[in-house]
Parts: structure tokens; C-alpha cells; sequence
């Protein structure tokens, strides 16, 4: 699971907008923008949140560590 800070970061080493996550991802921008508001674990369901891992990572995002350790995220 990903957290809402991975997600910022995420979204902030590619330089892409909201909007465009929302487009990779299928996911509306109310959406995302509620979920990053957030801190540690989003609430938000699990095909959710599966869809921004896999649009992350069909970017070139990797997510390191986990929620309670280390979380983080890098390009490949």
C-alpha cells in the first residue's frame, strides 16, 4: 500500500498536474486531490489505489519502503 505523501511525490518527481495523473490513471482529480490532502495511508479504495500504483509505475515511479518504514519513491 502506498501512502498519501508517496503519492505527492510521486506526482511531483514526474512534474505532471493533478489533471494529468487523473488521465494515466482513469481516477477523477476530486479524487486524487482529496487523497493527497491526506497523510499516511489514503482513504480510499483498493482498485483505487492500485490504479494510481500502476499508473506510477508505468511512468517509471517506484515505491520504496513501507507506510511505516521509510516510505519514499524514485524513478527507475
Amino acid at each position: 500500500m502506498i501512502t498519501s505523501d508517496q503519492i505527492r511525490a510521486g506526482r511531483a518527481l514526474l512534474r505532471i498536474t493533478v489533471s494529468e495523473l487523473a488521465k494515466l490513471s482513469d481516477i477523477g482529480v476530486a479524487t486524487i486531490k482529496r487523497i493527497e490532502a491526506g497523510s499516511g495511508l489514503p482513504s480510499a479504495n483498493v482498485k483505487t489505489i492500485d490504479s494510481l500504483t500502476r499508473a506510477f509505475q508505468n511512468a517509471g515511479i517506484e515505491f520504496v519502503g513501507t507506510p511505516d518504514d521509510r516510505p519514499g519513491v524514485r524513478l527507475k
